[in-house]
C-alpha cells in the first residue's frame, strides 16, 4: 500500500465493507469522492451520522424510525387485523412499494429470547386475525414459521405466508414488484 495514500485506501475499504461493494465499485466510489465530488462526500458523511443518530426501533413492531413509534403503528387507515412478519425493516419498504398490504408489520431481525412475549403481547394487543409471513422461503424458516404459529395457537388467527412468485431461498429484496404483488394477493385476499 502506498504510504501517502492510507486514508485514500482507508476510504476504500470502508465502502468495501458495505454489502455488495466489491474491490473495484468500492475504488470507483472512494475516487469520485475524493477527486470529482467532494460536495457527495460531505452529503453522504452527514447523511450516515444522522441517520446513525436518530433511527431507531420502533417499540411496538420492531421496524425503522426516528420516533418512539413508527409510521406503519400509527397510521390509523391501516387494517389492524392484518399482521405481516419479515425478516426485516428494509423489507417492509419493498412490501409497500407493492401497494398490495395495508396491514401493520413486525419484524423478527434478531432471535431474541423475548421475540415470542412482544409477538403475543402484539398481537394481544391489537387485534390481529390474519398473519402473513412475508419470510424468504427456506427450510429454517419453514420450521421458524411452525415454531411462531405454535406459540400463538391460543388466539383466534389464520397463518398464510408468501407463497406464489418467491422462489425458494432469494431474500424479497430481489424479487421483481409483479411477482410479489401477486403473491400478496393470492394470500391475503386483497
Amino acid at each position: 500500500m502506498n504510504r501517502e495514500l492510507e486514508k485514500f485506501y482507508e476510504l476504500v475499504e470502508a465502502f468495501e465493507s458495505l454489502p455488495t461493494i466489491g474491490k473495484k465499485s468500492a475504488l470507483r466510489l472512494a475516487y469520485h469522492i475524493v477527486m470529482n465530488d467532494n460536495y457527495c462526500g460531505i452529503k453522504l458523511s452527514h447523511s450516515i451520522e444522522n441517520a446513525l443518530k436518530t433511527i431507531k426501533k420502533c417499540k411496538r413492531c420492531r421496524s425503522m424510525s426516528e420516533n418512539e413509534i413508527c409510521e406503519y403503528c400509527l397510521d390509523e387507515s391501516r387494517d389492524g387485523s392484518k399482521l405481516c412478519i419479515v425478516q426485516s425493516a428494509k423489507d417492509i419498504f419493498i412490501i409497500e412499494d407493492s401497494k398490495e398490504f395495508d396491514g401493520r408489520y413486525f419484524v423478527i431481525d434478531e432471535l431474541e429470547l423475548d421475540l415470542i412475549i412482544k409477538l403475543q403481547e402484539y398481537i394481544k394487543n391489537s387485534g390481529v386475525r390474519n398473519i402473513l409471513f412475508a419470510i424468504t422461503p427456506s427450510i429454517a424458516n419453514d420450521a421458524f414459521i411452525l415454531y411462531i404459529e405454535d406459540k400463538l395457537k391460543e388466539f383466534d388467527i389464520i397463518f398464510t405466508k408468501i407463497a406464489q412468485g418467491v422462489p425458494t431461498g432469494v431474500s424479497l429484496e430481489n424479487v421483481d414488484l409483479l411477482s410479489l404483488s401477486k403473491a400478496i394477493q393470492s394470500q391475503v385476499g386483497v
